[in-house]
């Protein structure tokens, strides 16, 4: 499915702790299908993957959910592959481990083989990626799995306080395009027509990327990925109509919501930095998390030890299209105000100087970089991540990942509160049971009424 390979490029990632540098080779084909090669012949094994810049981001209502559905699908009947159970056992054959994902930004497929099925794999997945037939009897029999995985999100508390916060936070126009699991009527209606028209949009050598990751060469990487993939024509620019950032949020936003839980969950959540327009914020949020998740930072002595929260979190998800910044605890019903009110307290003080040290950030830096360095030990795994960044951001954000986290400093973390929190309209929330809220008496007004004094 290529033709020539037009474009080279090589990059190595730098050494971590004395480990040896971990080569990652780069080589887009003429058709756009960028191929990307990991070698690791630590086992003789090959992970296949092919990820999509396609996920929730790209959905407008009436495709809610269907980048989900069209995962779903991939596994199913192709020109070669006549029937889901012909599809598997063709996977057995290969002695392939297989699966994929969908998430805001990125879809993916993959399978881990031996390196005597490398080539056949590929074939394997260049029928599924090319030549779906998306037989209606397939379509209506995967419905139900998805609405099963759907079911199960419902089941969950959580569920319900993650969407009603997500609505406030990215508007319900907005809504569908960061709602991975999707809507579930669009899901049980969506007719193979709709699966035809995400092929044709995103299912493109020019959206995609091919990594190989494991016992392979570039040179063997690249060879094969334009001998099989180097005639699949390219198509047109599925973002020549660019996909829109999400409203800004115009002012602070709350809601309580009642689920059997027998604690409460206060969360605030604010709109935070996009990985195309501020990259460096997303370095420093980051390296917020593991500072603020440390039992000696004055973030958990203020909202733990104190005894207002049984627990207490910071979270940032890096996306282009603006990722949510997040603080969430737990507490008693009795306490949910007051914990509310010490979180917007110090998220006031972060900007101040000593509430975070150099030695914090210095520990923080080295926690960053160490979980990276396991992280690529792995090849199957480092492909999945690798795969993520392409998609989200670009392959030298992933490569430049450690030293530009390893150059946050302190003046950065004051400017990133400044930026994306302090003072910034957000949604306050709280998760607690009708029984709870009941002796209490807790309403939304009561989180928007609160002032901070510091």
């Amino acid at each position: 499915m290529r033709t020539l390979l037009a474009v080279a490029a090589i990059v190595w990632t730098a050494p971590l702790f004395g480990q040896t540098a971990l080569p990652i080779d780069s080589k887009t084909l003429d058709n756009g299908l960028e191929v990307i090669v990991i070698e690791n012949r630590s086992v003789p094994l090959v992970t296949i993957e092919l990820d999509v810049k396609n996920g929730a981001y790209t959905e407008t209502p009436e495709y809610d959910g269907l980048s989900h559905l069209y995962e779903h699908m991939f596994f199913k009947a192709n020109r070669t592959i006549p029937n889901q159970e012909a599809y598997l056992e063709r996977l057995n054959e290969l002695g392939a481990a297989w699966n994929g994902t969908t998430s805001g930004e990125r879809v993916n497929y993959f399978i881990t083989v031996g390196v005597d099925s490398l080539r056949p794999a590929l074939q394997f997945m260049e029928d599924a990626i090319r030549y779906p037939l998306f037989l209606e009897e397939e379509l209506v029999r995967e419905r139900p799995v998805v609405l099963g995985e759907y079911d199960r999100a419902e089941s969950n508390p959580f569920f319900h306080f993650g969407r009603a916060i997500d609505t406030l936070l990215w508007s319900p126009e907005y809504w569908s395009r960061k709602n991975v699991i999707g809507d579930r009527e669009v899901l049980s209606t969506t007719p193979p027509e709709k699966m035809r028209t995400i092929q044709e949009r995103f299912y493109v050598p020019n959206n995609t990327a091919l990594i190989l990751s494991g016992a392979i060469s570039p040179e063997e990487g690249f060879a094969l990925g334009e001998e099989v993939f180097g005639d699949w024509p390219a198509g047109g620019d599925p973002f020549a109509a660019p996909v829109p950032d999400p409203p800004p949020l115009a002012a602070t936003r709350a809601i309580v919501v009642e689920q059997p839980v027998n604690t409460v969950t206060v969360q605030i959540d604010w709109q935070g930095p996009s990985v195309t327009g501020d990259p460096g914020s997303t370095y420093v949020a980051d390296v917020l998390i593991p500072i603020l998740s440390n039992p000696a930072s004055r973030f958990q002595k203020a909202l733990v030890d104190t005894g207002l929260a049984f627990n207490a979190g910071f979270a940032y998800s890096t996306m282009a299209h603006v990722g949510p910044i997040s603080i969430t605890a737990q507490t008693t019903p009795e306490k949910a105000l007051e914990l509310h009110r010490a979180i917007l307290a110090e998220v006031g003080r972060m900007a101040e100087p000593g509430y975070i040290t150099e030695e914090e950030l210095a520990a923080a830096r080295n926690q960053v970089a160490v979980n990276q360095t396991y992280a690529r030990e792995r090849a199957s795994s480092l492909a999945h991540t690798v795969g993520y960044w392409w998609a989200v951001a670009d392959l030298d954000y992933y490569l430049g990942y450690v030293p530009n986290m390893q150059a946050v400093t302190l003046d950065d973390i004051a400017a990133f509160t400044q930026r994306y929190m302090l003072g910034k309209p957000h949604v306050s929330g709280a998760l607690i049971s009708p029984e709870a809220r009941a002796s209490v008496d807790l309403d939304a007004e009561d989180l928007l009424a609160q002032e901070v004094t510091l």
